[in-house]
C-alpha cells in the first residue's frame, strides 16, 4: 500500500522532472569555446609572456589600448582601441583587430569600426569548431552601417581570418539611412537548425513608388557544406520565398540577432502566406458520393 504522502511526493517528483526535461528541450544549446582557444587574463602570471610579446609586435601601430587577447596555437586575436585625444570620451573609441603571430611576431590587420559587441560563438558547420563573432558599426555619431563577421583560425597560414569580407568591412547587416525617395525595408535574421548549425538571411526590399517596379534582394551566407569555405547566395523564387518566411516569422533565429520583424512588409507577408495556405476541409454539401472518371455508379 502507497501511502498518500509517498503518493504526492512521486506525483510531484514526476512533473518537476518532466518540467526540468522541458525546460531542457526548449533552452538553446549555445556553441562553447573551442579547447585550444582562451581569452587572455591580463591579471594571470601565466598570460603575461603572451601579452608583452602581442605588445612588442604592435608597437609600430596606432592604438591607445590593449583590450582583448584570444590565444588559439600560434596566432593571437587582438582588440585595440584608438583615444583621439586624452581629452576625448572613451565612448568616442574606435577599435581595431589583428591576427599577431606568435611565432615571428607578424601583424595582419583584419578590420577597424565602432561599437564592438560580441556575441555567442557561432558554429556554422557541425563538423567545425565554433568561432568568435561580433557585430559593430562603420562610424559613430552619423547614419551608421551595422556589419557581422566571425573569426577562424586558418590552419594553412597560421592566422586568424574574418568571414564574409567585402573591401574592408564585413557581412552588411542594417542601413541606418535609406537612399532618397526610396521606402527602403530591411529584415535580417542568424538563425541555427537542428544541428546548431547556423546561418545568416537577409532581404531587402526597395520601393520607389510610381517611377519603376520594387526590388528584392534576398541573400544567405554560410559556410559550403563541401569545401568549408564562406559563401554568399543571392536566392530567388521559392529559395527565396522560403528565406522571407523564415526571416519574417523568426522562428529559428538566434535572440538578439535578428531585425526588422516588426516591419509592415514582414507582416503583410506572413498574413499573405497564411492566406495561401491550402484548404484541407471537404466542401459543406459533400456526401462522400464523388467518384472517378469512368467508374461505375
Amino acid at each position: 500500500m502507497i501511502y498518500p504522502e509517498i503518493m504526492r511526493g512521486m506525483i510531484r517528483g514526476l512533473l518537476v522532472a518532466v518540467m526540468a526535461a522541458a525546460m531542457a528541450a526548449a533552452t538553446p544549446l549555445y556553441a562553447q569555446a573551442p579547447s585550444a582557444f582562451h581569452w587572455v587574463d591580463f591579471h594571470s602570471e601565466q598570460d603575461q609572456s603572451v601579452i608583452i610579446w602581442v605588445t612588442r609586435a604592435l608597437q609600430g601601430e596606432k592604438w591607445t589600448a590593449i583590450r582583448e587577447i584570444g590565444v588559439e596555437y600560434d596566432a593571437a586575436l587582438v582588440v585595440t582601441t584608438l583615444r583621439a585625444s586624452a581629452e576625448a570620451a572613451p565612448n568616442a573609441d574606435t577599435f581595431s583587430i589583428w591576427s599577431v603571430s606568435l611565432t615571428n611576431r607578424l601583424v595582419t590587420p583584419l578590420l577597424k569600426g565602432v561599437n564592438l559587441r560580441w556575441i555567442d560563438w557561432m558554429r556554422l558547420a557541425p563538423a567545425m569548431p565554433p568561432e568568435p563573432a561580433l557585430l559593430y558599426d562603420n562610424c559613430r555619431e552619423c547614419a551608421a552601417d551595422t556589419y557581422l563577421t566571425s573569426f577562424y583560425y586558418d590552419m594553412g597560414h597560421h592566422v586568424w581570418t574574418p568571414r564574409w569580407m567585402k573591401g574592408e568591412q564585413g557581412l552588411h547587416l542594417w542601413s541606418s539611412s535609406a537612399p532618397p525617395g526610396v521606402n527602403w525595408t530591411q529584415v535580417y535574421a542568424v538563425m541555427a537548425d537542428d544541428t546548431g548549425r547556423e546561418r545568416i538571411g537577409t532581404w531587402q526590399h526597395f520601393e520607389y513608388g510610381d517611377k519603376r517596379p520594387a526590388d528584392d534582394y534576398v541573400y544567405q551566407y554560410d559556410l559550403d557544406p563541401y569545401s568549408g569555405l564562406e559563401r554568399i547566395r543571392e536566392l530567388a523564387g521559392k529559395e527565396a520565398d522560403a528565406m522571407k518566411q523564415h526571416l519574417c516569422r523568426a522562428q529559428d533565429a538566434v535572440t538578439g540577432l535578428e531585425r526588422g520583424q516588426d516591419a509592415p512588409l514582414c507582416q503583410q507577408y506572413i498574413r499573405l502566406q497564411f492566406d495561401r495556405s491550402p484548404a484541407t476541409r471537404p466542401p459543406a454539401n459533400n456526401h462522400g458520393q464523388s467518384a472517378p472518371p469512368g467508374a461505375r455508379r
